[in-house]
């Protein structure tokens, strides 16, 4: 499912569908849940750096800086199926949600 190439996390370089886990709990979810990057932006404390949104496996999303990516999550790669994703607007994020689109596994919920 996932296309490995740790040097893109370590550059600051995320993608819309690379995939995390979260290495503390976190918006309701466990150490250890898988979240989808849906949307990039401008670090607002570095921008020389990427900040992401990412969905988790309850529903919950929240946007990361350059060092919140560094303290709270791990990328474990990069989901082609997620890599296309338009991102409108957080309603639309959570209807795609409901709708069964952020595929997650039970492991990570």
């Amino acid at each position: 499912m996932f296309q490995h190439s740790p040097e893109l996390s370590e550059m600051g370089a995320c993608m819309i569908g690379d995939c995390f886990i979260l290495k503390v709990d976190c918006l309701g979810n466990k150490a250890g849940a898988m979240g989808y990057v849906f949307n990039e932006y401008k670090d607002f404390d570095d921008p020389t750096k990427i900040g992401v949104q990412i969905i988790f496996p309850n529903g919950n999303y929240d946007g990361f800086g350059w060092k919140e990516q560094q303290e709270f999550l791990k990328w474990i790669g990069h989901s082609e199926k997620h890599s296309n994703y338009q991102f409108r607007n957080v309603m639309q994020v959570s209807r795609d949600f409901e709708q069964g689109y952020w595929s997650f596994s039970k492991e990570t919920k």
